[in-house]
């Protein structure tokens, strides 16, 4: 009889491998992942007319690209 693991770490400790599911218990941590970055607060939109709310959706774009949420333009 054969038994295949799909969480394993090799020998020698230096590579775990995760072939189920990960759960994280509330109040657990994890360290050494990067932080997520955060983009600039958008405030709500007070547009009154479609070039205002234009104006509002691209300052959210380029914050979201300024952050590293979201890839920059091809030209840029």
């Amino acid at each position: 009889m054969s038994y295949n693991v799909k969480n394993y770490t090799e020998q020698g400790g230096e590579k775990t491998v995760i072939g189920g599911i990960l759960e994280i218990k509330e109040g657990a941590t994890v360290t050494g992942l990067p932080s997520i970055p955060k983009a600039e607060n958008q405030a709500d939109s007070t547009a009154t007319t479609i070039a205002d709310l234009k104006s509002d959706f691209n300052d959210l774009l380029s914050k979201l690209k300024e952050s590293g949420l979201m890839e920059q333009d091809e030209s840029e």
